[in-house]
């Protein structure tokens, strides 16, 4: 049920691993990693993830980027690995040729990939996009002030080393000092819509707009999945509370949130790992 095989993108030799080649669904999922990760994933999410999906006749895809994993070439970035996801899918079809769609799924700056990715294959249909990676200075400041140092206040262990004298008020205040400045300073403006797309690649532009400019060109289906314990999913969650452009975006009926409230950023308990298969699941079975 599980194939390894090699493939070019471009002079780089890139490993791949499809699940469930004979599989029944017309629609397959490409995982694709975010961050320094290869195809295995944090707590092995990505090979339980296609295991689950093609034991319920989804076929998977799994691969490296060039410069990740056991694939060569030089290490890539998020925002330069259209190239590897566009040849992943060739190859995806190749091996599994009764495919009709694509959906791809991501986790942090794999969901960014996804969304850069997307409007320009029409054979992707929908993402599922996990703790989207949207950071930027001012939004990471705002981020901790808000969901750290606020919750830090009834925090049991701050208390007991503040009585005990075992405290850095100074270095604790400089700290926060330094988040507030940046929070304030360097607030990044999204206005991205569809009548004002912008440049995805241009790193000029903030992430947020390139982003939002992303999921207003993708006319397909995307399910947002966030953690309620995770800073990169409070950013997430802050953008778009303070973005109308976001909000806009967000309620739009091809777009579906969940929210798994005690889950971290690479839901590492078996538990958490289970409700966003089944979500992930139930989600393709309904796509059209």
């Amino acid at each position: 049920m599980e194939q390894a095989f090699v493939f070019k993108s471009g002079e780089n030799d890139l490993v791949g691993i499809v699940h469930g080649a004979n599989a029944e669904s017309k629609t397959g999922v490409v995982v694709i990693v975010g961050g320094p990760q290869y195809r295995v994933g944090s707590h092995r999410q990505f090979v339980l993830l296609a295991r689950f999906l093609c034991n319920h006749n989804v076929p998977v895809m799994r691969f490296d980027y060039h410069g990740m994993g056991d694939s060569s070439g030089p290490i890539t970035s998020f925002e330069d690995c259209e190239q590897d996801i566009k040849t992943a899918i060739d190859n995806f079809f190749k091996h599994v040729p009764h495919l009709e769609n694509i959906v791809i799924w991501g986790l942090c700056d794999a969901a960014s990939a996804a969304l850069f990715y997307a409007h320009q294959d029409d054979r992707v249909k929908g993402l599922i996009l996990l703790n989207p990676w949207v950071r930027t200075e001012s939004g990471e400041a705002k981020a901790y002030v808000k969901h750290y140092y606020l919750s830090r206040l009834t925090d049991r262990e701050l208390w007991q080393k503040v009585l005990k004298g075992k405290f850095n008020f100074v270095e604790s205040f400089r700290s926060l000092y330094s988040m507030i400045s940046t929070m304030f300073s360097k607030k990044a403006s999204v206005v991205a819509d569809e009548e004002h797309l912008v440049s995805l690649f241009n790193p000029n532009i903030p992430l947020p707009e390139r982003m939002l400019s992303g999921l207003s060109r993708f006319q397909g289906s995307t399910l947002f999945i966030l953690s309620g314990k995770d800073l990169t999913a409070d950013e997430f969650r802050d953008l778009v509370e303070s973005s109308p452009e976001w909000q806009s975006a967000m309620n739009q009926k091809r777009v579906t949130q969940q929210q798994l409230d005690e889950a971290n950023h690479t839901f590492s308990r078996k538990e958490w790992r289970d409700i966003v298969a089944q979500w992930s699941l139930d989600w393709i079975k309904r796509l059209k």
